[in-house]
């Protein structure tokens, strides 16, 4: 039987706010049990399996970040939606590290499907539609700034970016500066 107070959404939500505290990877069952005061069993009256765990936590943590980067991108278009795309990803990386870790986690193809996770690839083509990308052009812009966005991303989150004098805001700023430019010079439309 369930225990009063605690439902399938209290569940993910402590889950989540559990990753950014600890990190993705640590997150147990075990773990959000303690934090909900209840014992282990307790909490399998709500989730399967770990796994479930942290797929619910991946899909949560995609919806937050593809409702944000609707708000972002809304009435945006070429350079502006990009650098708005951009910083959504990366704000929401340092305001919520464990769950932008789980939003990068493994879904089969049916969950996949019914996740937020394909908002994030029509928002990425609808910025490039500013651009006039034809296919198979388009495809690999979303792959290239979806690789821009997590590669820079993570390795900012790792720290990678201390040890030099340079900020990583201005090597932020030369990047999105750079994809730009890049997918400028890929366009259909004639300069």
């Amino acid at each position: 039987m369930a225990r009063a107070g605690i439902t399938s959404e209290r569940v993910t939500r402590t889950a989540a706010d559990l990753a950014d505290e600890i990190g993705f990877d640590q997150v147990t069952g075990s773990a959000v049990a303690r934090r909900l005061g209840v014992k282990d069993p307790s909490l399998y009256a709500h989730i399967r399996n770990a796994r479930e765990l942290k797929v619910r936590v991946a899909l949560l943590a995609l919806e937050e970040l593809a409702d944000r980067a609707a708000a972002a991108l809304a009435g945006r278009s070429g350079k502006d939606a990009l650098v708005a795309l951009a910083d959504v990803y990366r704000g929401y990386a340092k305001e919520h590290p464990g769950r932008y870790a789980a939003s990068r986690f493994e879904l089969d193809a049916e969950t996949a499907a019914g996740s937020a996770g394909p908002r994030h690839a029509e928002m990425a083509r609808a910025l490039l539609r500013g651009y006039d990308l034809p296919e198979p052009d388009q495809t690999d812009a979303v792959r290239l700034l979806g690789a821009t966005f997590h590669g820079f991303v993570s390795l900012e989150m790792a720290g990678s970016f201390r040890h030099t004098p340079r900020s990583a805001d201005d090597s932020w700023a030369w990047a999105l500066d750079t994809l730009d430019l890049a997918l400028r010079n890929r366009s259909r439309k004639p300069e």
